[in-house]
Order: structure tokens, then C-alpha cells, then sequence
């Protein structure tokens, strides 16, 4: 049994610096690529002329954090909302990002169920976060950037 949780907690352990890896990451790939922290509160839209127009929406700005929005303006044959969709909190001062919520064609109770385990949330927060990180690399090789980030 003990020898159970200590694998547990080994597994835990790396499943946490992963997360919080990929926060980190997320940070970066975001200034470098849209460069957040510059931006005032209202919505932009990022055209590089692939046909596929990235919307940011930054919604309020604090001291030590943003909040914001990154979608394609695709809507969702279901909700109508935009599809993917993720909300990012941005802290400037620890220097992590972290996808808050994240849509993906499923709503998240669906995805989640009405009263999921920890463990289910954690797994649920690394998924959100690694999309997160994958598209901003898709948008990146795209050309999608702070240059092409204009005020709609």
C-alpha cells in the first residue's frame, strides 16, 4: 500500500511540473507572439491571410493580471460561440498563463460530468493548457503575431 502512494505521489508530482511547465510556456509563447501585456481593453483581430482569423478580446487588465480571450471566429454549429475558444489569466508577475476555461466544440460538463473528481479537473487543466500551448505554436507557424494584431 505505501509503496502504491508513493508511486501515486512520484506520478502526481510530474503531472504538477508538467502543468506548471506548460503555464510557464504559455507565458512566453503569448508575449512573444501577441504581446499582451501592451494591449488595452477591447478586441483585436489577427489576420496573416491564411483565411483563418485569430480574435483576441482582452477583458480586463490589473496590476499583476490580464484576462483574456483567443478564438477563431468560427461559431459552433451548437452554442453558437466561437470554436476553438480559450480564456487565458495572465500573471505578469509570476510569469504564468493559465487557460481558465477552454471550448472546444464540448461544453465542459459534458466533458467533466457534474461532479468530477480532483483528479478529473487536474486532468482536464493540463489538456486546456497543452491545447492552449499547441495552437499558439499553429498560430506562430501561421504568422500570426503581434504585427498582425490590429483593433477590430
Amino acid at each position: 500500500m505505501l509503496l502504491q502512494q508513493s508511486r501515486l505521489a512520484k506520478a502526481s508530482g510530474s503531472r504538477f511540473t508538467r502543468l506548471m511547465d506548460l503555464y510557464a510556456d504559455n507565458y512566453w509563447r503569448l508575449t512573444r507572439l501577441f504581446g499582451p501585456d501592451r494591449l488595452e481593453p477591447g478586441s483585436y483581430l489577427s489576420s496573416c491571410g491564411d483565411g483563418i482569423d485569430v480574435a483576441l478580446a482582452m477583458i480586463e487588465r490589473h496590476p499583476y493580471t490580464l484576462e483574456f480571450s483567443l478564438s477563431y471566429l468560427f461559431p459552433d454549429a451548437v452554442s453558437g460561440g466561437p470554436d476553438p475558444s480559450a480564456q487565458v489569466r495572465f500573471y505578469r508577475d509570476a510569469r504564468v498563463a493559465e487557460v481558465t476555461s477552454c471550448y472546444v466544440g464540448t461544453r465542459m460538463e459534458d466533458v467533466l460530468g457534474p461532479c468530477p473528481t480532483l483528479r478529473t479537473v487536474f486532468d482536464h487543466r493540463l489538456r486546456m493548457n497543452a491545447f492552449l500551448n499547441k495552437w499558439l505554436d499553429y498560430l506562430d507557424e501561421r504568422g500570426h503575431s503581434r504585427f498582425t494584431l490590429v483593433p477590430h
